[in-house]
């Protein structure tokens, strides 16, 4: 459980968007039985007949998604190392730690990601993300000797440390912090509506901030001849898991899911309402 919790209750506004999950959809929006894919990284996922991927630039956050590299290992583990009860939602898995805590969950693996990218890019001072009270959980700070204590209700930032010698255990360290104050209502408060979803880029987040909410990253996006738009779509969950491309129960479990105007989009573990698409 997420340690500002009764901050998450205080301080966040009501979300502008609805979903519900799927553990109360029909049963037949459920799948079964785990894909097999042979891609190395996202960018090696096929397209359908008809469809490109977008064109991006090569500092894109959108670029470096497409590098992720995926497991061969198809299955979802939890934290603990234990088997996803359902496995079958995932199309591929990432190759992406979820550490050994329940922490990093839906909103937190959207964060690691967009993280880790401006980490490899040593762009430090963009890591920041905004706690439940409002606090600004930033790395540049963290890895000059600040740390954050929780008094009351509050965060307080103060130099009680030495600065980062290793900074990859510091980063990671960081991360752990960010996850424990951090979720989808105070993620999504940081984050700016798309609002036509045709507009939809890599990177984008469908968030529903809330107790506890979901979130989900736009992996990469393709358009037809037809210019009509397809994206994939990434999570981790609850309890803390690995971080997995997921398959469309509408489109025979294909991972492509198509950008319709005001439709709910429906995931094998969550709808989200029309609106709910968010950007960095």
């Amino acid at each position: 459980m997420n340690q500002l919790f009764f901050l998450l209750v205080a301080f966040s506004s009501m979300p502008a968007c609805t979903g519900v999950s799927s553990s109360q959809l029909p049963a037949d929006k459920n799948l079964s039985g785990p894909a097999k894919v042979a891609q190395n990284t996202i960018g090696e996922i096929a397209v359908p007949a008809g469809y490109s991927r977008l064109v991006l630039s090569d500092s894109s956050f959108g670029t470096w998604l497409r590098k992720v590299s995926l497991k061969k290992d198809n299955t979802v583990y939890l934290y603990n190392g234990t088997k996803k009860l359902n496995q079958s939602a995932q199309y591929a898995v990432l190759d992406v730690s979820v550490g050994k805590e329940d922490l990093q969950q839906c909103a937190d693996a959207v964060m690691r990601l967009r993280a880790e990218y401006f980490f490899n890019r040593g762009e430090y001072t963009r890591i920041n993300f905004k706690a439940s009270d409002g606090t600004v959980l930033s790395f540049a700070d963290w890895r000059n000797g600040f740390r954050y204590r929780l008094q009351g209700n509050k965060l307080l930032k103060e130099q009680s440390s030495s600065a980062c010698t290793n900074l990859r255990q510091c980063f990671d360290a960081y991360l752990r912090v960010v996850f424990s104050y951090c979720g989808t209502a105070s993620l999504q408060q940081s984050l700016q509506r798309v609002k036509n979803i045709r507009d939809i880029r890599a990177g984008d987040v469908w968030i529903e901030g809330g107790y506890p909410g979901h979130a989900m990253i736009v992996m990469d996006v393709a358009d037809s001849d037809r210019n009509e738009r397809i994206f994939l779509l990434a999570q981790s969950y609850m309890p803390a898991q690995d971080v997995h491309v997921v398959r469309n129960p509408a489109d025979d479990n294909s991972p492509w899911y198509k950008a319709a105007e005001a439709q709910p989009l429906y995931t094998p573990e969550w709808t989200f309402a029309s609106g709910c698409l968010y950007r960095f």
